[in-house]
C-alpha cells in the first residue's frame, strides 16, 4: 500500500502530538507513539506494482500543489478501534483529494482505495489506533476533556510505503 499525506507546521504538529500521547498515556494503548507515526492526513492510499512510474508523476504533481490551511473541528471513530480528529473539508482539502486522484488513477496498474476518492474520503488525523472498547471510551474521555478547535498549514506533502512503513519522496512548501 502506497499513502500519500500531508504534515503541519510546527505549533499543529505539537498539539496533535499532545493530543496522541495523552490518549497513549491514559489508555495504556501506545501504538500510535511506539510506532512514531507523526501527525498526518492522508490524502490518498493505492496499490500498484509500478512504483517509479508513480514516483515520477508525482514529482511532477507535488510542485504544483500550495501550502493551504486545515481546520480540526471534532472527534471522530471508525468503529472499532480508531479515534481521529476531523477536520472540516474545505476547498483546498477536496482540491488535494482531486489532484492526487486525477494524477494517479489512470496510470497503469494503479488501484485507488475506494475510501481515498474524492467525494468518498473521509479526510482524518488518527489519535489512536487499535483501541479496544474500553480504550476507546478513554480517549474520547481524555479528547473531551482537552480538545478545542484548531487550525495549522500544511508545510509538506509526501509519498510513503507501507510495512514496513518508507518515506519515499516528499516536497516542502514555502510560505
Amino acid at each position: 500500500m502506497y499513502l500519500v499525506s500531508i504534515y503541519f507546521d510546527e505549533k499543529a504538529d505539537a498539539r496533535i502530538r499532545s493530543y496522541i500521547k495523552q490518549v497513549a498515556k491514559h489508555t495504556g494503548n501506545g501504538y500510535m507513539v511506539e510506532d512514531e507515526v507523526p501527525p498526518h492526513i492522508t490524502i490518498s492510499a493505492f496499490e500498484t506494482r509500478h512504483e517509479e512510474a508513480v514516483i515520477r508523476r508525482l514529482q511532477e504533481v507535488f510542485p504544483t500543489l500550495a501550502q493551504g490551511t486545515v481546520q480540526w473541528a471534532s472527534v471522530g471513530t471508525f468503529f472499532p478501534s480508531v479515534i481521529f480528529l476531523a477536520p472540516v473539508v474545505n476547498q483546498y482539502l477536496h482540491g488535494l483529494s482531486e489532484t492526487i486522484y486525477e494524477s494517479i488513477s489512470g496510470m497503469e496498474d494503479v488501484s485507488v482505495s475506494k475510501c481515498y476518492r474524492p467525494f468518498q474520503w473521509t479526510p482524518h488525523t488518527t489519535i489512536g489506533k487499535k483501541l479496544s472498547k474500553e480504550e476507546m471510551q478513554q480517549a474520547f474521555a481524555v479528547l473531551q476533556n482537552s480538545f478545542s478547535m484548531f487550525q495549522g498549514k500544511a508545510v509538506r506533502i509526501g509519498l510513503a510505503k507501507t510495512n514496513p512503513y518508507c518515506d519515499l519522496i516528499s516536497w516542502e512548501w514555502k510560505e
